[in-house]
């Protein structure tokens, strides 16, 4: 609560619009009441007004402040049918084809993200991750200088003395199955600058494996090692301040006194506050643990790499999980270019000259 606490108070100073799809959803229509009653900005929720308004009523739900928007119904659906034609023209889509995808509440809030009518996209509590994944990979492109997308969790746990006082971000929990060295390493930079940029600490990453520091054997080792070497040689060129160190195990990670008996002279182990995982199975597995069995507060996933900010949550949210969430990426919206320098200058189907 300390960390989220802090979020929704730098928010506050610089309120946001944030879109969320999944509009009729009564977790979403209650973190949108209390995304406006604590002054972060505008919530836009998406669906049928009358589905809505009768949800919002069910729940005794007042929506003065919140936006209501149908999109086949909006003034703008038509200009994003024409951009989303273009955007996708090399893939031979036709007008009616296009018609039927931006109706789509997930496709239509990130468009309205790509065309700045909101800040940021908070989606996922009725649906696959591919379903809000895909939207945004076809419409948000990459941000300038980055190769890969990806996402971390935010894990805030009783015990203040993991991670920087309780709070640890977890990488890449639900987009990319098998990284290479190449995307592991970007995961690892891209999750320590998210790091800094939301908790104002020094990240300390700990890349992730079943041996620390060659005590087993085995090609996934291999490129864990080669990935931590990787990362702190981008960080280093981008001007990252952050340490590196794996290949490491979770208790040598975490536990002090185990760092000390396994890697005395590592400046990560035994206090990582940025925890990468190998593979997607590990990371999701590995987050989950964390969220149900120390029944953590958890934020995710937070997207990682796109032009534009953007969430997508587990279906096992709560309210408090997407309020959370929705203020992360607003936080991320107030001064994304920190992030990504160059990040949102362009409209989607734009190429640079």
């Amino acid at each position: 609560m300390r960390f989220i606490a802090g979020i929704v108070e730098k928010l506050q100073r610089h309120p946001k619009r944030i879109v969320f799809p999944e509009g009729t959803e009564p977790r979403v229509l209650q973190a949108a009441r209390q995304f406006h009653s604590l002054h972060l900005g505008v919530p836009i929720l998406l669906g049928e007004r009358s589905k809505v308004k009768e949800v919002a009523a069910r729940l005794n739900i007042s929506l003065e402040g919140i936006r209501v928007i149908n999109p086949a119904e909006s003034d703008d659906f038509g200009a994003f049918v024409q951009r989303f034609c273009l955007l996708r023209r090399s893939r031979g889509i036709q007008e009616r084809e296009a018609r039927e995808f931006m109706a789509k509440p997930n496709y239509y809030g990130a468009m309205m993200v790509a065309m700045h009518q909101a800040d940021g996209l908070v989606s996922g509590t009725n649906e696959v991750t591919g379903s809000v994944l895909r939207p945004l990979f076809q419409i948000i492109q990459l941000a300038p200088q980055t190769t890969v997308a990806s996402s971390c969790m935010i894990m805030e746990v009783e015990d203040s003395k993991f991670g920087e006082d309780g709070v640890l971000f977890m990488a890449d929990c639900g987009v990319i199955p098998d990284p290479s060295v190449e995307q592991l390493a970007e995961i690892a930079v891209g999750t320590a600058k998210l790091a800094r940029h939301l908790h104002n600490v020094r990240p300390r990453v700990a890349m992730l494996s079943f041996s620390t520091k060659s005590s087993a054997t085995h090609p996934s080792i291999g490129k864990v090692q080669a990935a931590t070497a990787l990362a702190q040689q981008k960080a280093d060129q981008r001007g990252v301040e952050a340490d590196f160190d794996g290949e490491l195990q979770l208790d040598a990670a975490l536990v002090r006194e185990i760092a000390r008996l396994k890697v005395p002279e590592s400046k990560v182990a035994g206090q990582a506050n940025v925890l990468v995982f190998p593979d997607l199975n590990s990371g999701n597995i590995g987050s989950k643990m964390v969220r149900v069995v120390a029944r953590a507060n958890a934020y995710g996933q937070i997207l990682l790499g796109l032009d534009r900010p953007a969430a997508d949550v587990s279906r096992g949210s709560n309210a408090h999980d997407i309020l959370g969430v929705a203020a992360i990426v607003g936080v991320q919206a107030v001064d994304y270019e920190l992030l990504y320098p160059g990040a949102g200058h362009k409209l989607p189907g734009e190429v640079s000259e």
